[in-house]
């Protein structure tokens, strides 16, 4: 896949030492080759970015076309799909396939026949399954089968407490270890901290494992700035990974950090590792909602890098790079258009409004009570910041023909598998056994899932409005409730236009969510639809004759106006 941008004037250090292209300073462009995993007939996929006018410094009317070009031969016919470049990507696993000739394999190891425990056992339960074991460190046996097999923390926590009770509550650092492993992977970052001030107080000095997770588990919680002080501490004894710093960069961008994500970033170079491209990734989808022309150069810099080491974004990066050049660009005249996320100041003041005016002095006390929303408070408070919040009865009901339960545990699966942090918030009924919830999905989900169940009668909306707004301005929430009530709370018509703003930037609609299909959401606009000027352009939001618009929706037609100079 390739992306072309064409007539791009404000990117002459991109091509400024390639004077050996063929190319006038009006068909100037950059090509990023991608990685197109679909497989889809073996053609390359191209997308286009290409500007009318000249006006943007960063990258004016972009209009993206994407189309699949065949290879044809002389004869015009096409080339068979199995005829691979000697270098095109997967033409090497082809070969090996026809290559392969059957061999002879070892027998696989014996293994030992000892169930896992699914639920936390006492010292008795776990003294009878160490006589049941069959070999020599029965505890970094199970231990290492429990991180692989991703058991729950809770049984894990009661294998070490059965150990330290042996002695004199003592646990080996491999099986501190390993047990941070498992709670990193879980993300149980209560525990992380837990196992933290344990290693803090025992050890001056750790392996790079044990940086390593202790790194990845604290830049998730509220204590993310004591990773940077373990990144100094692995500094004195080794190099980083690029892992230690892909870990640091994002949880710096996610906390909004900006300077540090960047001059972490520096620092990697500056040693000569290649970063992660899910490291460069994480700058421009951070990127696609900032207006600001040094943050864009460093981006630039980002894709001359790419270049000059031949590295090649796959197809999730390549997006988020054609994200970030068409967000907020008019495409009649490539004017800027005024973003749909708000600033610092106006979410600060939304957060602060939606804090008092709907969860504190609304009327969801009269669906709930004081204690339970406290209870909830204190719950997302020891939470790292959530990714998305889901209203989980709203979800289940979307598609009436299937089971709640299931669906419930499609979307958050599918979610899941982007390394997304979710909370599913849900009433305390869907935990009961019935023909709409299923036990077994709903433990499961409580697996990929931090979890909030209140009471039978209480409001979801409120917690959903906390949850988001605690876990920062990247955080978007799924429900199909309109929220028009809480918006009618808010007491001026500034505030609640703020509200639609902000609602409009961080509600995901489910288009379909059917279990077995995938996941796909309503587009979320980059742009607010307002009427607009830049002084010289105008830009105006219309409805369209015989098109009904409730209040509740914005137009989709746009007049783009210039004055004639």
């Amino acid at each position: 896949m390739t992306f072309c941008l064409f007539r791009i004037q404000s990117f002459p250090k991109l091509w400024k030492s390639n004077s050996y292209l063929p190319l006038g300073p009006r068909h100037s462009y950059l090509c990023l080759f991608m990685a197109d995993s679909c497989g889809i007939r073996k053609q390359p996929r191209w997308f286009s970015l290409k500007t009318i006018s000249s006006q943007n410094t960063k990258a004016t009317n972009l209009v993206a076309n994407s189309r699949y070009l065949r290879k044809y031969n002389g004869n015009d016919n096409q080339v068979p799909s199995d005829s691979l470049h000697f270098f095109s990507a997967g033409a090497a696993k082809k070969r090996s396939q026809m290559n392969s000739q059957s061999k002879d394999h070892d027998l696989p190891p014996v293994r030992n026949t000892i169930q896992l425990p699914t639920q936390p056992l006492n010292s008795e339960e776990w003294d009878k399954l160490k006589a049941d074991f069959k070999g020599r460190s029965f505890e970094s046996w199970i231990i290492s089968q429990m991180a692989h097999d991703r058991s729950p923390v809770d049984v894990a926590k009661s294998l070490l407490a059965w150990v330290a009770a042996k002695n004199n509550g003592i646990v080996a650092y491999d099986l501190l270890v390993k047990y941070l492993h498992l709670c990193v992977i879980h993300k149980q970052t209560s525990e992380v901290i837990d196992v933290y001030e344990i290693m803090k107080a025992r050890y001056k000095i750790l392996d790079s494992g044990g940086y390593t997770l202790l790194i990845r588990g604290l830049i998730q919680s509220d204590r993310w700035k004591e990773a940077f002080l373990l990144l100094e501490d692995l500094k004195k004894v080794m190099t980083p990974s690029r892992k230690n710093y892909d870990d640091c960069i994002q949880g710096a961008l996610l906390h909004q950090d900006v300077n540090t994500a960047w001059n972490l970033y520096q620092e990697l170079l500056g040693h000569n590792i290649i970063p992660m491209l899910e490291t460069l990734k994480a700058f421009f989808d951070f990127g696609k909602d900032i207006k600001d022309d040094n943050y864009s150069n460093k981006l630039l810099d980002i894709l001359l890098y790419l270049r000059n080491n031949q590295l090649y974004p796959g197809e999730s990066f390549a997006h988020s790079i054609k994200t970030w050049f068409e967000s907020g660009q008019c495409s009649g005249c490539g004017k800027t258009i005024e973003s749909i996320q708000l600033s610092p100041e106006d979410y600060e003041f939304l957060k602060g409004r939606i804090m008092r005016d709907v969860i504190d002095g609304g009327d969801q006390y009269r669906k709930t009570t004081p204690q339970e929303l406290k209870r909830f408070e204190n719950f997302v408070k020891s939470c790292p910041p959530f990714d998305i919040v889901i209203d989980g009865l709203n979800v289940a009901k979307m598609f009436p023909k299937a089971r709640e339960s299931k669906l419930l545990l499609n979307v958050v699966s599918q979610l899941a598998k982007q390394n997304l942090r979710l909370l599913v918030l849900g009433r305390k009924h869907m935990l009961r056994k019935s023909s709409q919830w299923r036990k077994d999905e709903m433990e499961e989900v409580q697996k990929q899932a931090r979890c909030f169940f209140a009471d039978n009668i209480s409001k979801d909306d409120p917690f959903l409005l906390y949850a988001t707004l605690h876990s920062g301005n990247h955080c978007k929430f799924i429900t199909n409730d309109l929220m028009r009530d809480h918006k009618a709370c808010l007491p001026d018509a500034n505030t609640q236009r703020l509200f639609f703003k902000w609602q409009q930037g961080h509600q995901l609609a489910i288009i379909n969510g059917f279990p077995g299909s995938k996941l796909t959401f309503q587009h979320i606009l980059s742009y607010d639809t307002v009427v607009q000027t830049t002084g010289d352009s105008w830009h105006i939001p219309y409805d369209e004759d015989l098109v009904e618009r409730y209040s509740y929706e914005v137009p989709t037609k746009w007049l783009c106006l210039h004055r004639k100079t």
